[in-house]
């Protein structure tokens, strides 16, 4: 999934050593520009981190997204995490809009196979409606 929006603000810093090794999290929050626009938590991991401190605010970026859930002690928390960005110029943003597909920015096509998934449903090819059932 891809989702587009103007950047807001950067998130704490969060690090941490586990099992693995040390790891760093941080939060952007982006506002897309849509015709009712949502605020958006985007989390970033280790490798992102140096890539999102070149942002500024009022930027407009696109980032490549997966929505993941898991469950914990009976409550469901998920996380938007970015695999990819891409900045959009001032130029290109009508551009990248005019191309996008005349649906809401979580409905766009899954990630590359070599990034992580979870399901996906394909729509059927006759089918007018967006729901998978």
């Amino acid at each position: 999934m891809e989702i587009i929006g103007k950047v807001v603000r950067l998130g704490a810093l969060t690090e941490g050593t586990s099992a693995r090794g040390p790891w760093r999290k941080q939060d952007l929050i982006i506002e897309t520009e849509e015709q009712y626009p949502r605020t958006v938590c985007l989390t970033c991991w280790t490798n992102q981190i140096d890539e999102i401190q070149k942002f500024a605010p009022g930027q407009t970026i696109k980032a490549q997204i997966e929505i993941s859930s898991r469950e914990f002690n009976g409550k469901w928390y998920t996380d938007v995490r970015v695999w990819r960005f891409d900045p959009v110029g001032a130029t290109a943003a009508p551009a990248v809009a005019a191309a996008q597909p005349a649906q809401p920015a979580m409905h766009q096509t899954p990630p590359p196979a070599a990034a992580p998934t979870t399901e996906y449903y394909p729509p059927a090819e006759d089918s007018t409606d967006d729901l998978p059932f």
